[in-house]
């Protein structure tokens, strides 16, 4: 069986004031935030392969963004999948809503879905070295 989810990719927040909020946690926790906005990345190195770099990302979003799928879900997850196209036509098969076909940006290659209790996720083929 092909690998499907092979780590989180990202952890995106709805909150009230991103910007208020990011300074709170870069302040008490650490958590530094990108200066072009409400993220910050976590970069490690998988554990079986050191050479291999990866990056987790953890973003704020405003209470009225779209992003996260529907304006009452406080939060959304991102996997990491090595094979995007592979994992969809699998979970496609297996009767998975798609709500979204694979866009490309420099971030890498994204998809939605929904689970059964239509929390939309977000699934992540990240680009080489990242």
């Amino acid at each position: 069986m092909n690998k499907r989810v092979t780590g989180i990719g990202g952890i995106f927040i709805r909150v009230n004031d991103p910007q208020k909020l990011g300074q709170w946690y870069a302040k008490h926790l650490g958590i530094e935030l990108e200066p072009e906005g409400d993220t910050s990345v976590f970069r490690w190195r998988y554990r079986d392969n050191p050479e291999q770099k990866g990056a987790t990302v953890w973003a704020l979003f405003a209470p009225d963004s779209d992003y996260l799928g529907s304006k009452s879900a406080p939060f959304m997850l991102n996997y990491r999948v090595e094979d995007l196209d592979a994992v969809l036509e699998m979970l496609k098969q297996e009767g998975v809503q798609v709500e979204m076909e694979p866009i490309t940006n420099p971030h890498g290659r994204f998809a939605w879905i929904r689970d059964p209790e239509g929390h939309r996720i977000e699934l992540w083929q990240a680009p080489e070295d990242y």
